[in-house]
């Protein structure tokens, strides 16, 4: 596999260490090196410097303000973001842009695409996901949460679970059951609904590690416009696997970067508390470097289909349930490091999402609990790793179906 980038690629490498250099204060170290209080502020004027220099999207189209450029630029300015510790992107720009914007792009009208992508480009319209429900998980099918139309809009009803990000959007793309009366995935729609009026009540749900991450929404007669619909009634289900195929895609590229700079902060950790040279860790260390190395060489087959055209598809299961998986296991192993330190964990926290260490405090083992526990739901988001493996054999291996469970019952 040649896995060199083309002069182009290289190029826009030059541009983007440009722009960090412009941008980062000198010595910047990450934003765990920053005041808590300071975060917050710095983070909006890194994202208002990223939408004036075009960086927020820059593979999508140029007609709808993103920078034209291919996926092998948008994993150059990755990896050079992750040499820098330059901020991570905020939730919102992760579901906006990584699943709505591209399903938009994928499936959306023309007038949709002009209206709300160049919104979510200057962080105007901040997106959540509402997929899940108390009765809907990774059976999503059976969602409940209904919509009637009722003359050019529609009046909504419902709940929706496990809302990543939800306090801070302004809008969600819902699924939602437009058609009672059809089989079960073909009575979907998928609606564009906004969130700051009356019938939309957001709570917030404190995850295991005491951070309100997520959150559950409720629709009493909230309202959105007729024309709010991506891919056409009916059609929801195919336009939420678009969705979703985009979720899981979207670590195709950057996991191994990730994860192999979280990986160098594990080895550090080890030669901190004197585990380098026990044969057990090692060996896990060694485990981890592997599936790092797998994750980055998918992530370039991964770009050679994108760059053919491809949109993501069954083959995104298998780069989920590795990512996934690994996420839990290099945290585990982390714990096993710290040993007892891991049950009364000290040290600065990172908000219960990835790691943020503060200024000299790189392995802080409130960080690395805190990221522990976040990893638990790894395996169950974006579809959890029975269903992935279920899709990899039916969808790629021709294995049979599993039987239904209405078929077991008879």
């Amino acid at each position: 596999m040649d896995i060199t980038y083309p002069p182009e690629a290289e190029a826009f490498r030059y541009r983007i260490r440009a722009f960090l250099a412009e941008h980062l204060p000198p010595g910047w170290t990450g934003p765990g090196a920053l005041p808590p209080v300071e975060r917050e502020a710095f983070g909006s004027r890194w994202r208002r410097a990223l939408s004036a220099s075009g960086l927020v999207a820059v593979s999508w189209p140029t007609e709808y303000g993103g920078g034209g450029l291919s996926p092998v630029e948008q994993l150059v300015l990755a990896e050079e973001f992750a040499r820098a510790n330059a901020p991570e992107r905020a939730e919102n720009d992760l579901l906006g842009i990584d699943l709505f914007g591209n399903t938009l792009i994928a499936l959306g009208s023309e007038a949709q695409k002009k209206h709300f992508l160049p919104r979510i480009l200057t962080g105007e319209d901040r997106w959540c996901q509402g997929f899940s429900e108390p009765e809907a998980g990774s059976d999503l099918a059976s969602v409940r949460t209904r919509a009637v139309l009722d003359g050019d809009e529609w009046v909504i009803n419902g709940q929706k679970i496990w809302t990543s990000a939800g306090l801070g959007a302004n809008w969600i793309f819902v699924l939602v059951r437009t058609n009672p009366d059809a089989p079960k995935h073909q009575g979907l729609s998928m609606l564009l609904v906004p969130m700051e009026q009356p019938g939309v009540e957001v709570r917030p749900i404190v995850n295991a590690a005491g951070h309100s991450s997520f959150c559950e929404v409720f629709f009493t007669d909230a309202r959105t416009g007729s024309a709010h619909v991506v891919g056409g009634v009916g059609n929801g289900w195919p336009t939420a696997m678009t969705a979703l195929g985009f979720e899981r895609a979207s670590q195709l590229t950057t996991a191994a970067i990730e994860f192999g700079r979280d990986f160098e902060r594990l080895c550090e950790l080890a030669r901190e508390r004197g585990k380098n040279t026990d044969p057990h860790i090692r060996d896990e260390l060694a485990w981890c470097f592997s599936r790092i190395q797998i994750m980055r060489y998918r992530g370039y087959r991964g770009l050679t289909l994108s760059l053919d055209g491809r949109q993501p598809g069954a083959e995104a299961a298998i780069t989920k349930v590795i990512w996934s998986e690994y996420f839990r296991r290099h945290t585990d192993l982390a714990a096993e490091i710290l040993e007892l330190e891991a049950l009364g964990p000290s040290g600065p926290g990172n908000g219960g999402a990835r790691l943020i260490p503060e200024a000299g405090t790189p392995n802080s083992p409130a960080c690395w609990m805190d990221e522990l526990l976040y990893s638990r739901a790894a395996t169950i988001y974006a579809g959890s790793s029975q269903i992935q493996r279920t899709v990899i054999g039916e969808q790629l291996l021709g294995l049979p179906r599993e039987p239904r469970r209405e078929a077991r019952q008879g």
